[in-house]
């Protein structure tokens, strides 16, 4: 036989034929599709051979019809094994403990490392963690993936600007970059300060160099400022100007806000289902049922067993079902102004530098067109309106 494995597979035996016409036997075990092998001739009357274990039945009728005695004096195969181990009940249940054991502790977490925060960060990423319920012990499919992960430790630790997690093996590894403390200021070259818009100056406060403006003047862009050049006609030196001008500049800002609108929220309600998948093949394991909600969104969590250091074909894989409900949003129209007004100041407070101020505003334009407000206001700011501009040799 060829296929040697696939005899293992099905289970063999070797057959000891004896008597007179042996080789009628074998002629008719071939003429009746009865393979075998491995014939080997040991007198005239004994010969020995191999058959498939499944074809044991249909042999013993062709024997009938001969001369020959048949005896079993060997047997191999997996059928057979499976018997034995089966008569041997505490060996098999100790191969599969032990597979079961090597399975479960391959797909738990035995560390934890959090490289690149300093102590007391990494102090309050390890609560966060037990807070998660990730901890040495925790089975791998039970937590949340790594990229929630990232995204709950960022939203909770304002310590952190970006943290980078990912699974090797039974190990959970942390990248931590903190946010930067502010750098010491860096020595700077000679320069003036000038206007980077149009504006009315409303204060100043000169660190170095020489004002050449005042309180109350009209300034455009571009304008001198501060000159980084002191002293006499014959004495003078070149210095870095540094200083706050702030001065009254202006703003636009048109919002066209919807009278009625239609969005999608979260309810809270959920529910999830638990697989075990094989390739295309979903096995559930938990929450057998259909969603109950009408409408929802669907979250799909994914994650590869392991046996040893080896990922399986095998995952679990979790999903979440969010009930989601449709609500309809209706403004009177003082509200829609209202409310169109109080968005397009956060929306001028987002541009702003944080030493700037609102100090008013004016309603130019409003109006109602197809179901929708229309509203353009002018705003005045008050804002440090002074930027660098280095002294170039020669002026």
């Amino acid at each position: 036989m060829k296929n040697q494995w696939m005899n293992i597979l099905i289970g063999s035996v070797r057959v000891k034929a004896q008597g007179k016409g042996v080789e009628r036997l074998l002629n008719a075990c071939v003429r009746n599709d009865i393979v075998i092998w491995n014939v080997k001739k040991h007198s005239d009357h004994i010969v020995t051979f191999f058959i498939k274990l499944s074809d044991v039945k249909r042999l013993r009728i062709v024997a009938r019809k001969s001369e020959c005695k048949l005896y079993f004096v060997g047997k191999t195969g997996f059928p057979f094994f499976c018997k034995k181990a089966l008569s041997n009940t505490g060996f098999l249940l100790g191969i599969c403990l032990f597979f079961v054991i090597v399975f479960l502790l391959s797909n738990m977490t035995w560390g934890i490392e959090i490289k690149g925060a300093k102590p007391e960060t990494e102090y309050r990423i390890w609560k966060e963690l037990k807070r998660m319920g990730i901890e040495k012990g925790a089975f791998q499919f039970l937590v949340d993936d790594p990229e929630t992960i990232q995204k709950k430790l960022t939203d909770r630790i304002d310590a952190i600007t970006w943290v980078g997690v990912e699974w090797k093996g039974t190990t959970l590894y942390f990248r931590v970059v903190e946010k930067e403390q502010p750098e010491e200021p860096k020595k700077i070259g000679a320069q003036h300060l000038v206007a980077k818009k149009k504006a009315i100056i409303t204060d100043m406060f000169v660190e170095e160099g020489q004002p050449l403006v005042s309180v109350h003047d009209h300034v455009t862009k571009g304008q001198l400022l501060v000159s980084g050049i002191i002293g006499k006609e014959g004495q003078t030196k070149l210095v870095p100007a540094r200083g706050k001008i702030f001065g009254e500049t202006w703003y636009k800002s048109t919002v066209v806000l919807p009278l009625d609108a239609t969005f999608r929220v979260l309810t809270g309600k959920y529910m999830e289902k638990h697989y075990i998948k094989i390739g295309n093949i979903s096995l559930p394991v938990w929450g057998w049922e259909k969603p109950k909600f009408t409408n929802y969104e669907i979250n799909v969590q994914k994650r590869p067993f392991r046996f040893w250091k080896w990922d399986l074909p095998l995952y679990y894989e979790r999903v979440i079902f969010r009930e989601t409900a449709e609500v309809k949003r209706s403004y009177t129209w003082e509200e829609a102004f209202a409310k169109a007004k109080e968005l397009a100041r956060e929306e001028l407070k987002e541009k702003l530098p944080d030493d700037a101020s609102i100090k008013g505003e004016k309603v130019l334009h409003q109006t109602k067109e197809n179901g929708k407000v229309v509203v353009e206001l002018h705003y005045q700011v008050i804002e440090n309106i002074a930027i660098p501009q280095p002294i170039v040799q020669g002026d």
